[in-house]
């Protein structure tokens, strides 16, 4: 039968005492380390952005850069235990003063933040409807949004000679952090059209109109199709309206002008009093009635060259296009017959 051992056999008293203080101490540091409060130089709360892919030892650099942490190794202990490597999302955090390392943790895990989130705006889309997405998506005030569009001083900062952003917003998907402001979503936007324009389209210049009049064009182009091998030969149609003085009758000017969005027109729809009208009056509308996407805004620099005057739609999603009335007469008749089937 084995006798049982006797701690006190193992070790002395003073060993017990010298063993529990170590073990103290040890607890100690470590509540001092990891639970004491860290207090930064600044303003509470400090605003945190974390990007898209970042890694964790990304942000505990420039958490550690910034001096919201006075050490980088403790935090990352603490990343460590509680298992936070890999689980803080993007997204642009209020970082409150005197938080220990482990409620720094916590609060990255479940505190209140703004996500950054991904927003995708369509080819043709109308800055209405830009704002209607930035409502539900990202939670921003979709009337204030509208109205930063037409603050000239926003318009001057960013160089932009128009009344309105209105086709400027190049449509594209973007990631953005909610509730941010119309400003900074304004700024975002503009600077992906501007940097699409410097790549692709180096010799169009704000300040003679040209641009105006091209993203003007093409956001009927796109109003028009969302088809890309059509573009440039609506837009030569067009183009070739203007030339010959004919008025632009392009019905997405009309939709535009419809207060509670597209629907389908009528003859007195054609008759509203507005110089968005272009079955009204001639030439291009005052401005664009839609943010154009890239294919639509090449279309409108290179349109394709023929003597086509008119289209129409042919029922699988394309267009007919003709030369004279006449022509353009019969396709309009062929439609109405393709309608009439379809609806049998």
């Amino acid at each position: 039968m084995s006798k049982k051992v006797k701690y006190k056999s193992l070790l002395s008293a003073r060993e017990i005492v010298i063993l529990t203080i170590f073990f103290l101490a040890v607890l100690a540091a470590f509540y001092f380390t990891f639970f004491t409060p860290n207090y930064y130089n600044y303003s509470a709360p400090v605003t945190f952005e974390v990007k898209k892919g970042e890694s964790f030892s990304h942000i505990t650099n420039r958490l550690y850069n910034s001096h919201i942490i006075p050490g980088k190794i403790n935090f990352r202990i603490a990343g460590i235990i509680y298992g936070a490597q890999s689980k803080i999302r993007p997204a642009r955090y209020y970082i409150p003063n005197g938080l220990s390392y482990l409620d720094l943790i916590e609060y990255f895990l479940n505190g209140y933040a703004d996500y950054l989130k991904p927003v995708k705006f369509y080819d043709g889309s109308s800055s209405k409807s830009y704002a209607s997405r930035l409502r539900v998506e990202l939670y921003v005030d979709s009337i204030s949004f509208l109205n930063e569009l037409k603050n000239k001083k926003l318009l001057d900062s960013l160089g932009v000679y128009d009344s309105s952003f209105e086709g400027y917003l190049l449509p594209q998907e973007y990631d953005l952090y909610e509730r941010s402001s119309p400003k900074e979503i304004i700024g975002i936007l503009y600077k992906r059209f501007k940097s699409f324009m410097n790549d692709s389209l180096k010799g169009i210049n704000q300040q003679d109109n040209k641009l105006h009049r091209i993203l003007t064009m093409a956001s009927i182009v796109n109003g028009e199709t969302n088809r890309k091998d059509e573009m440039a030969r609506i837009a030569g149609v067009y183009y070739n309206r203007l030339k010959l003085g004919m008025k632009l009758q392009a019905d997405p000017t009309i939709q535009y002008l419809q207060p509670n969005g597209s629907k389908r027109l009528n003859f007195d729809d054609l008759k509203i009093n507005s110089p968005y009208n272009t079955y009204k009056y001639q030439g291009l509308p005052p401005g664009p009635i839609d943010n154009p996407g890239k294919n639509a805004i090449l279309a409108a620099v290179y349109p394709e060259k023929h003597h086509y005057l008119y289209f129409v739609a042919d029922g699988k999603g394309g267009h007919k296009f003709s030369s004279t009335f006449t022509e353009h007469l019969k396709n309009v008749q062929l439609y109405k017959d393709y309608l009439r089937s379809a609806a049998k």
